[in-house]
């Protein structure tokens, strides 16, 4: 049975950002992830999450200059410097926070500099943090045109070059749909390599029950292959997010 974990970024945004955790909560969500957490201080995030009994699965490190284009630093030669820092802030917040994995942002980077660099860097945060779990997304480049890693064939090759054991694949679904289809066999396969998966409805990143893949079937195949992490539900939704929640009824119901 998947363990699904609501993405507070984009979910139960009828609140503020500190009010969505007893919003999922109330929701029957017993995880939640984030993008970004850094606009409020870890022993705020903390607090919420124990008032609640609810875990933290995911969060990014930081991206850098939104407003002018960043989208993390791993991947982007001479920003080294830059990307320690981002790495020393997400370990500050993992460390009251606990998730069980965190997301490193690539960059908008490009070529076998960019390469050498996101490899190099990756291989760093890991060994700087051996207990912490870290994985790598790729993004579809229609949303984000120029991000570095956007093919899950792309990440495994990755993953097996850098050589750690405590860096996974996240696999957003959403994104894996929009640019290489087949999700049945994409997860068969790639399920040795999986710490994180994230859905969302294709094409309009709504609800995951919305679109053209059949999202039920989906989370059975995940059962099939073993996978016990967290699913997170990226998505935006297409109301009031709990008026959205009946893809959610079934599993809720079926843990309760």
């Amino acid at each position: 049975m998947p363990r699904f974990a609501a993405n507070l970024t984009m979910m139960f945004n009828e609140a503020p950002f500190l009010e969505r955790f007893g919003a999922a909560r109330r929701a029957g969500f017993r995880g939640v992830e984030c993008q970004y957490p850094y606009a409020h201080e870890p022993a705020e995030i903390g607090a919420r999450l124990d008032q609640h009994g609810l875990s933290m699965a995911l969060f990014n490190t930081p991206p850098g200059d939104r407003e002018a284009g960043e989208r993390g630093m791993a991947a982007v030669p001479g920003m080294e410097a830059r990307f320690a820092e981002h790495l020393e802030r997400a370990l500050d917040y993992a460390e009251r926070l606990r998730p069980g994995h965190i997301h490193i942002m690539a960059g908008i980077a490009r070529g076998p500099r960019a390469r050498a660099a996101f490899i190099a860097n990756l291989r760093r945060a890991c060994a700087r943090a051996p207990e912490q779990g870290f994985v790598i997304e790729p993004i579809n480049n229609r949303d984000l045109p120029g991000y570095h890693l956007s093919t899950t064939d792309d990440a495994r090759s990755i993953i097996e070059d850098v050589g750690a054991p405590n860096l996974r694949l996240q696999l957003d679904l959403y994104h894996c749909q929009i640019m290489e289809g087949d999700l049945t066999r994409r997860i068969e396969v790639l399920a040795p390599l999986l710490g994180h998966v994230q859905i969302a409805g294709v094409p309009e990143r709504r609800e995951p029950d919305r679109g053209e893949f059949d999202f039920h079937h989906l989370m059975r195949t995940l059962d099939r292959v073993g996978f016990t992490g967290w699913v997170g539900c990226e998505y935006h939704p297409a109301g009031a997010t709990e008026a959205g929640l009946g893809w959610f009824a079934p599993y809720l119901e079926a843990t309760t």
